[in-house]
């Protein structure tokens, strides 16, 4: 789960930024780019391909480049099958990439499989920007 670096022994901790939707782009992007000039920390950037068209100039704008891309969208879904699909991949994905905690942003189907998915691998998970703001459950 963690590195040492070459300046001593403090580890450097690879952490999963989870994101999906373009509003998550655009709020975790300047996480990133925070958690870059952490010495101890390395941010690695796994988007689930919920809005992928949207979310790519984004990340580009930031110079955020590096992403792991589960492409977790087809055709015709119910976010039910999204959400299933996404916890399991991002689960795989957070041992894969030997995440130490995963961040997750708002109330997506990305951020809740994200935060399942930290849950059942024993990870950390920060939750950025949570709660209802227009008051509607099914439009939040």
């Amino acid at each position: 789960m963690a590195r040492t670096t070459t300046e001593g022994p403090r580890p450097v901790l690879r952490v999963g930024v989870l994101l999906g939707t373009r509003p998550e782009a655009i709020k975790l992007a300047p996480v990133v780019l925070a958690l870059r000039d952490a010495a101890w920390l390395e941010p690695v950037v796994v988007s689930t391909g919920q809005h992928a068209d949207l979310v790519a100039p984004v990340l580009a704008a930031f110079g955020i480049e590096d992403v792991h891309d589960l492409a977790l969208m087809r055709p015709g879904q119910e976010l039910s099958d999204l959400a299933g699909r996404a916890t399991a991949a991002v689960g795989r994905a957070i041992a894969d990439l030997d995440l130490a905690a995963v961040i997750v942003q708002g109330d997506t189907t990305t951020s809740l499989a994200g935060a399942l998915a930290g849950f059942y691998r024993s990870v950390p998970v920060v939750h950025v920007e949570a709660g209802l703001r227009t008051g509607d459950r099914r439009a939040p």
